[in-house]
This record gives C-alpha cells, sequence and structure tokens, in this order.
C-alpha cells in the first residue's frame, strides 16, 4: 500500500458492520480536502452562518408584514410553527443523514466528511457550521422551497426555521466552545455529551431534547445508588 492509499485508509476507515464510537480528538483539525482552497473554505467562523441566518430571518419577516404577506398575529404563529418545524429537520438531518449507516466507501466518505470528522474533532471550532458560500445557497433553497409550499406564509415560515437554525448553530458551538454552565442551561451540554462520548445512537437533538423525548432517543438517566 502507498502513502496516499494508506492515508485515505486512515481518513475514512473500513466500514464496520457494528456501528462504533469514534474517539475524540482534543486538539488539531482534519483534512478534509487536498486542494487548499477547498480546505481553506471548509474552515469558518461561527460568527458568519449565524449571522446570515439571523438576517434572513429578520428580512424574511419584515418583508412579509411591509407587503401585507402576513399579518401580525399570523406571523407570530408561522414563525413558532417554522421555528418548531425547524427542530424536527434538526433532529432528522442529525439522526438519518448525518449518522448515515457507513457499509459502503462511499457512505463512509460522505459521513466523515459531513458529520464524523466533527465527531473526531469535536473542539475544532471552524468546522461547526457550513461555510458562508453554502449558508448562502441554503438559505436561498429554502426560501424557494417554502415559498412553493406555503406561498405568501412562507415568509413568517422562513423566519422561523432560520431563527432555529441560527440558534442550533450558537448552541452547538457553545456547547463545545465553553465549559457548561453553573445553571439550568447546563442540560444542552449534558444532553449533547450524551451523543458524543456515550453513544452515537441516542440524543439527536442539540437545540432542543423534544424529538429525542418523543421519538424515544433520550439517554438513560443514571442508577441511582
Amino acid at each position: 500500500m502507498n502513502s496516499a492509499s494508506a492515508a485515505a485508509t486512515d481518513m475514512y476507515p473500513t466500514p464496520a458492520k457494528e456501528p462504533a464510537l469514534v474517539k475524540p480528538k482534543h486538539k488539531g483539525s482534519a483534512v478534509l480536502f487536498k486542494n487548499p482552497v477547498l480546505e481553506r473554505l471548509s474552515h469558518t467562523h461561527i460568527a458568519l452562518p449565524v449571522s446570515i441566518f439571523l438576517l434572513t430571518a429578520l428580512v424574511s419577516l419584515y418583508y412579509g408584514l411591509k407587503n401585507d404577506f402576513i399579518g401580525g398575529a399570523s406571523a407570530f404563529g408561522l414563525f413558532l410553527a417554522g421555528w418548531f418545524l425547524f427542530t424536527f429537520v434538526e433532529y432528522a438531518m442529525h439522526r438519518y443523514l448525518y449518522h448515515i449507516p457507513a457499509t459502503t466507501p462511499k457512505r463512509v466518505k460522505f459521513q466523515y466528511t459531513m458529520h464524523g470528522v466533527h465527531h473526531e474533532f469535536p473542539k475544532d471550532k471552524t468546522r461547526l457550521a457550513m461555510p458562508p458560500i453554502i449558508t448562502v445557497f441554503v438559505a436561498s433553497l429554502l426560501f424557494f422551497i417554502f415559498r412553493f409550499i406555503f406561498g405568501s406564509h412562507a415568509f413568517g415560515v422562513l423566519a422561523g426555521f432560520t431563527f432555529g437554525y441560527a440558534l442550533y448553530l450558537f448552541v452547538h458551538y457553545a456547547i463545545h466552545a465553553y465549559a457548561p454552565p453553573k445553571n439550568f442551561l447546563k442540560v444542552w451540554w449534558h444532553h449533547h455529551a450524551q451523543h458524543h462520548y456515550r453513544q452515537d445512537e441516542i440524543a439527536f437533538g442539540v437545540s432542543s431534547t423534544l424529538w429525542d423525548h418523543i421519538i424515544g432517543t433520550m439517554p438513560d438517566k443514571p442508577a441511582k445508588s
């Protein structure tokens, strides 16, 4: 085996029949692309995607209200509906796409690039969100999808959805960048730690544990002695 093949094998492990918890490395960063430009673009500061999604939410809500596509009360309801929709999409994407069974070499590469790298390097702050160019594309795509599905109500739904996305990114970054706070917010830290360090087939919710409760992927409570 030549050195290039060995490197590829190390980066994308051979598919296993049983899912294995990746041993996290708390320093360093993986090299995903040989092309230095692509590699640089795969890193981003969290403030950029958070700002893009928050701005999308504000512009969508303002435009919808200003042009009478949505009213005051309905805008609030649609905003909450969009936020609620995001919590489910966050859960479903994390569970079924980011943790797609790595049963073939192509799936191994896809899963590692999309999410496995985060499990291996959970403290890499520059890979906790999509690069800005992809974020803009996703925000634009969401608008067209929601406009097609919800019509004029899309402005309210999109605002809630992208606000939820920004909140998710912020919460996820805070969990990995800072120590747990000594208040009720620490539940977010503890919940996500179960997913990273105990079993990656539980605790898929990040900004909310709602769907883990509903679908049954909450971590088991420690037995009282």
